[in-house]
C-alpha cells in the first residue's frame, strides 16, 4: 500500500470512531470545565502530549488549565477538574494522581478505551473512546495502525471537538482566542 492509501484507511478509521463516543457524556465534561475554576490535565507517553495540547486551547480560551508535573502547574483544590487521558486505565503515576485529585476534593474525569479501569473506576465523569491499548490483544476494536495511536488520534480530535462546544456555549471565535495566544515565540 502507498503512504496515501493508509492516510484514506487512518482517516476512515476516525471516522467510524464518531459515533462511538457519548454526547451526554461529553455535555457533562464541557459542563463540568465551566463550573471549575482550574482545569489539570493529566496523561502519559502520546496521551500526555495530546492532553497538553487541550490544556494549550484552553488556555487561549482564559480558562485557568495546567498540566500535571509542570514547573508552572498551580495546586488542586476542592471542586477543581482533573482530565485524565489513559488508554488503558492503569498506568500508576496515573492512578495515583486521580487517588489525590479525589482525596483533595477534587473531580476527576477520565478519557479512556477502558471504563471499568482503576482511573475509570475513579473518574466522575468518563469518556470512553474507542480504540486500542498498546497491546492489541486486549482491544476489541480492530485497527490497521500501531499501538495505542487511534486512541491518541481520537483523543486529540475529541479534545478540540470539546473546545468547539466549549467556544459555542461562551459565544468566542478564533479571533479573540488568538489574543491569548504566544507572543514570545
Amino acid at each position: 500500500m502507498q503512504t496515501t492509501q493508509y492516510l484514506a484507511e487512518v482517516v476512515e478509521e476516525l471516522t467510524r470512531t464518531v459515533g462511538l463516543i457519548s454526547d451526554e457524556e461529553a455535555e457533562k465534561l464541557v459542563n463540568k470545565i465551566l463550573e471549575s475554576k482550574k482545569i489539570f490535565v493529566a496523561g502519559a507517553g502520546r496521551s500526555g502530549f495530546m492532553g497538553k495540547s487541550f490544556a494549550m486551547r484552553m488556555m487561549h480560551m482564559g480558562i485557568d488549565a495546567y498540566v500535571v508535573g509542570e514547573t508552572v502547574t498551580a495546586n488542586l483544590e476542592k471542586d477543581d477538574l482533573l482530565i485524565i487521558g489513559s488508554g488503558s486505565g492503569e498506568t500508576k503515576t496515573l492512578v495515583s494522581i486521580a487517588e489525590k485529585a479525589k482525596s483533595l476534593g477534587g473531580t476527576v474525569a477520565a478519557v479512556t478505551i477502558f471504563p471499568n479501569s482503576t482511573i475509570g473506576k475513579l473518574a466522575d465523569i468518563i469518556i470512553k473512546l474507542p480504540g486500542s491499548p498498546k497491546d492489541q490483544s486486549e482491544s476489541e476494536y480492530k485497527t490497521i495502525q500501531p499501538m495505542g495511536s487511534l486512541f491518541e488520534q481520537t483523543m486529540i480530535i475529541f479534545y478540540d471537538a470539546l473546545i468547539l462546544r466549549f467556544m459555542e456555549k461562551k459565544g468566542l471565535d478564533s479571533t479573540k482566542m488568538y489574543g491569548k495566544h504566544a507572543n514570545l515565540e
